[in-house]
């Protein structure tokens, strides 16, 4: 990684949450450009062969709104008023919306304790969550390997809220994990900042992220296949 984070860009994202203010950050642009675009463009640049191995189809571009998302929030929707980030990501995954709720994505992030990288939706849809339940209970093959790498690996916590009340308690407790998701990904984090401030991150994040492919393989093909139903059910309807 020729262009490592550095105390500087956590020191930036503080310091530009904390004055919240057009001003302060167009004084101050230049050190955003150096000191957080310019070292996440190259992690996207780092990553992306190992990203390629795992699906020709992810959206590589290494810019803002590509693979790197905006440091300016979105205020519409939420309480909070505050104009920018504390943290940034970059994410590979398929099609043009980072946001976009099809497909599964591998992403990074920074933030002022450390990093978090890992597998999985910014929100995954209520079909696919559907499609994938009915993938486990039938004893689909992509998830019996998802299954047996999440379990061998330590790196990674399975996450997303669940069900109030238990709705599978007559499966495996390994089968529960994932039937009892509303939402569904697999993150690791990390407080080694000298690891984060070093050019070996790249390496360790690639590493550690192919724990990952048979489960980011698994959640692709669920979600092809969910693409697949809409799409046959909304020429059924015409």
């Amino acid at each position: 990684m020729d262009t490592p984070f550095s105390q500087k860009t956590l020191d930036f994202l503080f310091e530009n949450r904390l004055h919240d203010s057009r001003a302060w950050f167009g004084e101050h642009k230049q050190e955003y450009q150096s000191y957080v675009i310019a070292p996440l463009r190259q992690l996207v640049l780092d990553l992306t062969p190992t990203m390629l191995e795992l699906d020709p189809h992810f959206t590589t571009e290494p810019r803002v709104d590509r693979t790197i998302c905006r440091i300016w929030r979105d205020t519409r929707y939420t309480k909070d008023p505050s104009l920018y980030r504390d943290h940034m990501w970059i994410i590979f995954k398929r099609g043009g919306r980072m946001h976009g709720t099809d497909y599964p994505g591998m992403y990074f992030e920074i933030n002022l304790d450390g990093f978090s990288y890992g597998c999985g939706f910014y929100h995954a849809s209520t079909p696919f969550l559907q499609h994938m339940r009915t993938k486990i209970l039938q004893g689909d093959p992509d998830f019996q390997k998802a299954q047996a790498a999440y379990l061998q690996q330590r790196v990674f916590q399975m996450e997303g809220e669940c069900f109030k009340r238990p709705h599978y308690g007559d499966r495996p407790p390994e089968e529960q994990l994932w039937l009892e998701r509303r939402n569904i990904s697999f993150n690791g984090t990390s407080h080694d900042f000298p690891l984060l401030f070093s050019p070996d991150l790249s390496k360790k994040v690639a590493e550690d992220l192919r724990l990952l492919f048979p489960v980011y393989r698994f959640l692709l093909s669920t979600a092809e296949e969910t693409l697949q139903q809409k799409t046959a059910q909304n020429l059924l309807q015409r």
